[in-house]
């Protein structure tokens, strides 16, 4: 008996000094760009508040620049729970929660303020909640900024100016309805093929937030940006279901406290390069042209077809509530 005692004295201690190693769990974290971008900020502000709440509980491991293949790609590993969380665009969300869309209509929101105020009242976090049905958790929305146009055919003024170009979109109904009415000829593409297809004049352009224009260094293989402000472009912080329900109450919160700090991390970052980003563009060699009033007037315009297509699909009722709210 006293053998057995001590050897079980033994394997205890063993025990409870091996266990908290053991219970450590991985989140593998994806986003499509660099460490130093807008999605990195917030990805490093998830891990270090996560961290901080948790102690030992958790380890990270960061995928950034698509290290784990496309957004679309990213969220089928988190339905399938072989990754734990990503930040992605809006642009792919709707490919599995198609009332995410809504956002992406052109000319929807008047400025910052209003988009998230939309997104943090009663609309976006019914929309978030949707996550949930499709083996996926919504932690909380971030954010990209106001969407604008790269190409290096020739500046851009009015929707002549685009008729024909050859312009990367998401994989989204909502742009490419838009720039099919404007006269361009729409391109989807994931994100890891852009860079080299811009290179080899596959696609003569893009459109994208100035966080995304400035962080990946468009200027290297673009010419001309016209600040357009078509489309306001939200991300999010999600977490895969499998992954969300192996939590307890105390880790849950840890994740829902640590993702409002991250998106508050990435709606400063965009501020930020909303302020200089055109500015660092032009010093870049970027030729630089604004949109005025008149001129955005007359690309929402160019789109009224598309806008009918839009109102089928989310209802007016709705659309006009985001444009709306107060």
């Amino acid at each position: 008996m006293k053998f057995n005692l001590t050897h079980f004295a033994a394997a205890s201690a063993f025990v409870a000094l091996a266990g908290p190693a053991a219970a450590q769990t991985e989140i593998k974290i994806g986003y499509a760009l660099a460490p130093d971008s807008h999605y990195g900020v917030a990805a490093q502000k998830f891990e270090e508040v996560v961290l901080a709440e948790t102690g030992d509980q958790f380890t990270f491991k960061h995928f950034p620049s698509s290290g784990l293949g496309g957004e679309r790609e990213v969220i089928e590993g988190l339905q399938l729970g072989t990754i734990e969380a990503t930040i992605v665009s809006s642009g792919t969300l709707a490919n599995f929660v198609p009332s995410t869309g809504v956002f992406d209509i052109p000319f929807l929101f008047s400025g910052l303020d209003h988009a998230r105020a939309v997104l943090d009242g009663p609309i976006g976090q019914e929309i978030l909640g949707e996550f949930d049905n499709v083996g996926l958790h919504g932690l909380a929305w971030g954010e990209q900024g106001f969407r604008h146009i790269t190409n290096n055919r020739n500046a851009i003024h009015t929707p002549a100016d685009v008729e024909g170009l050859k312009i990367r979109t998401m994989e989204n109904p909502v742009h490419l309805a838009a720039f099919d009415a404007m006269g361009a000829a729409p391109t989807p593409m994931a994100w890891p093929e852009v860079i080299s297809s811009l290179q080899q004049g596959v696609i003569d352009g893009q459109e994208n937030p100035l966080s995304v224009i400035v962080s990946v260094k468009l200027n290297e293989v673009q010419k001309y940006l016209t600040v357009s402000g078509h489309v306001y472009s939200p991300a999010m912080l999600l977490v895969s279901k499998p992954f969300w329900e192996g939590l307890d109450d105390d880790q849950k919160a840890a994740m829902e406290k640590a993702a409002t700090e991250a998106s508050a991390a990435m709606r400063g970052y965009v501020d930020d390069v909303e302020t200089s980003g055109v500015e660092t563009l032009k010093e870049r060699g970027m030729e630089v042209n604004v949109l005025s009033a008149e001129e955005k007037a007359a690309f929402q315009a160019s789109i009224k077809s598309a806008y009918e297509g839009y109102y089928e699909t989310y209802s007016q009722e709705l659309v006009d509530s985001i444009v709306n709210f107060e």
